[in-house]
């Protein structure tokens, strides 16, 4: 089986991994080198690393429906494209060249969640399931036929990196399923019900803001939906505070929503605008990030100090 991989983030890596000793891995496409971090210099993404380590040929076209990529994918000559996070929309003209079509890996149980940021979102909302789905590739966003599906439970402490990861590992299993039943010819084509879409956006920076006027359920799942990025943000003394790891204790706010009710040895117990969080671990601009014991020795807190909402 001839593929072009199609995959950006490190998401997609270990599809590419799984599949590159499996098929005849003709080009990875990938998206070109953007720059990252303090110095602005341009970084490979993550998928184009393991390719060159691992010795495949890369592919980083900066225009993808000028008609060149086209003419350049038919010399490919590819059987089967598959796409895992590629981050870029396709055109049918170039979703009509190879023979046996595409397979999308979306980490989510389409139809919920079809868009960009389908993990985080799942966190944010509270979902208690995910996991992956292996689709068929189609104009229309994350709405084609499904192949494969497999569940996993999300955990209630689980961040959006560690959901990541575990989904990536998931996502690659399946996968290799998937082409196998493509080049068997046995892949069912499920249609998506459109009664159960929902859709996500991309998360922004913004997503991390905190409102501690919200249930402390929703801050909890917002700290884990936001971590590794943008992070969960409040102000604490006047400075942006990163709120990196929470807990939801039992009884009711009763104070001003950000109040801190007690401090104890290994957390702060905060009012919410329902119920109450412990912050377990944050960090102050400058700062190393710290868990509650260690942030308390360096900096006391006293009850009835506040958070406040993040600007």
């Amino acid at each position: 089986m001839r593929i072009v991989y199609f995959g950006t983030p490190s998401l997609a890596v270990p599809t590419l991994a799984a599949l590159a000793p499996a098929c005849d891995v003709a080009t990875v496409v990938t998206q070109p080198d953007r720059p990252r971090g303090r110095s602005g210099k341009p970084e490979p993404p993550e998928v184009k690393v393991w390719a060159v380590s691992h010795g495949l040929a890369v592919h980083q076209p900066e225009k993808i429906h000028d008609g060149a990529f086209e003419a350049w994918l038919r010399r490919m000559r590819p059987d089967l494209c598959v796409v895992a996070a590629y981050g870029r929309l396709l055109r049918q003209p170039v979703l009509d060249v190879p023979p046996l079509g595409w397979l999308n890996l979306h980490p989510s149980l389409l139809p919920r969640w079809r868009g960009p940021s389908p993990i985080q979102t799942a966190i944010l909302e509270g979902d208690r399931m995910t996991g992956v789905t292996i689709m068929r590739m189609v104009l229309e966003m994350d709405a084609g036929s499904i192949v494969l599906q497999e569940s996993t439970p999300i955990g209630p402490d689980e961040t959006a990196g560690e959901l990541t990861e575990r989904l990536a590992a998931m996502g690659a299993r399946a996968m290799l399923k998937a082409v196998a039943m493509v080049e068997q010819g046995t892949a069912p084509e499920i249609p998506q019900d459109p009664a159960g879409v929902t859709t996500s956006v991309l998360f922004e920076k913004g997503n991390g803001r905190i409102r501690w006027s919200e249930p402390a359920s929703h801050i909890h799942d917002q700290v884990r939906a936001c971590n590794p990025w943008p992070m969960a943000q409040c102000l604490f003394r006047g400075q942006p505070c990163r709120i990196l790891k929470t807990q939801v204790v039992e009884g009711d706010g009763e104070e001003i929503p950000g109040t801190v009710l007690e401090t104890r040895k290994d957390r702060l117990i905060v009012a919410a605008g329902q119920g109450r969080l412990a912050v377990l671990r944050l960090q102050l601009p400058g700062k190393k990030a710290l868990d509650a014991d260690a942030f308390l020795r360096g900096t006391p807190v006293s009850p009835r100090e506040r958070f406040e909402d993040a600007p």
